[in-house]
């Protein structure tokens, strides 16, 4: 019988994915992990690893030609068959690897759509998706133009940040220009668009040969950006199956997928309801799954682990084999997370029988609730919320906030 053993080098400079790496040693590959020096002492599963690398730094400040050489060295006696980005920060790493070193998969022209907030806004504008007005930042003709035709509130965001830290919201121009300025050369590195008050939804699909085989509909009932930029709670729940805002949305995102030509793996995709005139508008994407344990959020409503899937979609792709997707459930959970005064918070007071996971970071306070009722999801959300701002809640200085995922 031939050897089926598929070779991969999976890339996080966080430490999240461990369901990913399982699986995919689970199916008989060989799995290597490249992270951060500073992750070293995180519990990986080490015994689905065949082989870690550790990088120096975080983030975007690992040395990319250090990361080439020691890959190129793991090709002299390993043939590798994929390469995988776990996270944000590292689809540039991988699709810059795959570049040097031909292998298939995204290329770093497509990587920028799933990374770069500016060639995303052109990307769909380009393809006929509703998108917030925006402009770049490189020519002042042009923000000119744009602040004089396109109504305030603004957003000044970071091209290439992960999450909603770095955004900051302008009302006139004098302040834009006056926070470009303050950018100095680099301003370039930013875009500003229009802000648009509404409800923010997050679509999180599979893809496989470039069609979307699973999503599911959420709604984030406190967004992001207010969570970020000042404590708070985060919550989030599926909404209702088959309404209306989840066909549409639905609809967005197929050409969001399509048009920004993800062929295979996983996304999270954001969406506005506009309260002015109730369309959905695109915000952003991403080619990894969601982060702030969405992921669990997801498997307790419809049974399908975002991390294992895109693990057997990987492997399917490296091996030429179909993919099958396990059968779906349709009910509802929520999430609600806060930072907390207490390292390792006691949470056994929320004993509702729908509480099934418990968020594992220390100085936050986190739990996901299931049930087939979406009424009853939400209820618990709103008593879980009153009672972790009461008993649990801290207000972290904007610098200390971590990522949410």
């Amino acid at each position: 019988m031939e050897n089926n053993t598929k070779t991969f080098v999976c890339i996080s400079n966080y430490f999240k994915g461990s369901d990913f790496l399982i699986q995919l040693k689970e199916l008989g590959n060989t799995v290597f992990l490249v992270t951060s020096d500073k992750l070293r002492e995180k519990p990986w599963p080490f015994d689905h690893i065949d082989e870690i690398f550790y990088m120096n730094g975080q983030d975007t400040d690992w040395n990319m030609e250090h990361l080439l050489l020691g890959v190129q060295s793991l090709m002299k006696s390993n043939k590798i068959d994929g390469i995988v980005a776990l996270d944000d920060f590292d689809v540039e790493k991988a699709t810059y690897l795959r570049e040097h070193l031909r292998i298939q998969g995204m290329g770093q022209t497509t990587g920028r759509y799933f990374r770069d907030k500016l060639a995303m806004r052109m990307r769909a504008k380009s393809c006929g998706i509703s998108n917030p007005n925006f402009c770049s930042l490189f020519n002042d003709y042009d923000i000119n133009t744009f602040a004089d035709t396109v109504s305030p509130p603004w957003v000044l965001k970071p091209r290439s940040e992960a999450s909603a830290s770095g955004i900051i919201k302008v009302h006139d121009k004098d302040s834009l220009w006056m926070h470009i300025n303050e950018m100095g050369n680099n301003r370039f590195k930013y875009l500003v668009e229009q802000f648009r008050p509404g409800d923010v939804y997050h679509c999180d699909s599979l893809i496989v040969n470039g069609k979307i085989v699973f999503s599911i509909t959420s709604k984030y009932l406190a967004t992001p950006m207010e969570i970020s930029q000042g404590g708070g709670i985060f919550r989030s729940a599926n909404i209702e199956y088959g309404s209306e805002d989840d066909k549409a949305i639905k609809k967005c995102n197929e050409q969001v997928i399509k048009g920004f030509g993800l062929k295979h793996g996983a996304a999270h995709s954001e969406y506005i309801k506009c309260k002015d005139d109730g369309k959905i508008y695109f915000l952003e994407t991403s080619s990894r799954v969601g982060g702030a344990h969405l992921a669990e959020m997801v498997a307790a409503a419809s049974g399908i682990n975002l991390w294992k899937e895109w693990a057997k979609i990987e492997d399917a792709l490296a091996k030429d084999t179909e993919y099958k997707l396990p059968k779906v459930r349709k009910e509802y959970a929520g999430i609600v997370l806060t930072l907390s005064k207490f390292e390792k918070p006691d949470l056994t007071p929320f004993e509702d029988e729908e509480v099934c996971f418990h968020v594992p970071l220390e100085y936050h306070a986190g739990l996901i609730v299931n049930s087939d009722k979406k009424e009853r999801v939400m209820e618990l959300l709103d008593d879980y919320a009153e009672r972790l701002i009461r008993d649990y809640a801290t207000v972290a200085a904007q610098a200390e906030i971590k990522k949410l995922h």
